[in-house]
């Protein structure tokens, strides 16, 4: 599978930067649910923190391959993300770039591909993945209001910001709720 490729080229290349600690990676990798559609989430954790301009970013990711095109993560929150384009294969990968100190925060426990000293273990191993769920009085707070919102839309015609608004519900209520239902994540 491409993606298993491209990560075992990424731990190659990077087990040779001495500023790069070590290789995780998380997402569909992690339930053994990737396919060919699949994007490849991997988190680079470095000694000197390298996010603080694109520059760098953009050097690491290049390393990798026949680069495409890439841009930071501002848009979801997580502005050490470099969101990337990969050509031969065709592939989307997330490259996360992080500290020893910041890989210990996280929403789920990444795979280690590669661990300089077994200091990703051991980070892992004094910390514990909390994902960021909000809370039934935060959801009850807000929710008739939202519902409120998507129906002014609704008569008022502009039936694609209602559309979008559903799917707005499903990613901050619906999807978190059902998450806390079925135990697939502990409750915040």
């Amino acid at each position: 599978m491409m993606q298993l490729e491209f990560a075992q080229k990424a731990k190659e290349i990077y087990s040779k930067n001495e500023n790069v600690i070590g290789l995780a990676v998380g997402g569909s990798w992690l339930s053994n649910q990737m396919d060919e559609f699949s994007d490849l989430d991997l988190i680079v954790v470095t000694v000197e923190k390298i996010t603080d301009g694109k520059t760098l970013m953009m050097q690491y990711a290049k390393s990798l391959g026949n680069f495409l095109s890439g841009f930071t993560g501002e848009h979801v929150g997580e502005p050490r993300v470099l969101i990337c384009l990969y050509d031969n294969p065709l592939l989307h990968v997330d490259l996360k770039f992080v500290t020893t100190e910041e890989f210990h925060v996280r929403v789920e426990t990444p795979h280690i591909l590669f661990d300089r000293d077994g200091q990703l273990k051991r980070s892992l191993d004094n910390s514990e993945a909390k994902f960021p769920f909000p809370g039934y009085q935060w959801i009850e707070d807000r929710f008739w209001t939202w519902i409120h919102y998507a129906l002014l839309k609704l008569g008022r015609g502009e039936y694609l910001e209602a559309y979008d608004f559903l799917g707005f519900l499903r990613m901050v209520v619906f999807g978190p709720l059902l998450h806390i239902k079925t135990k697939s994540c502990p409750e915040a």
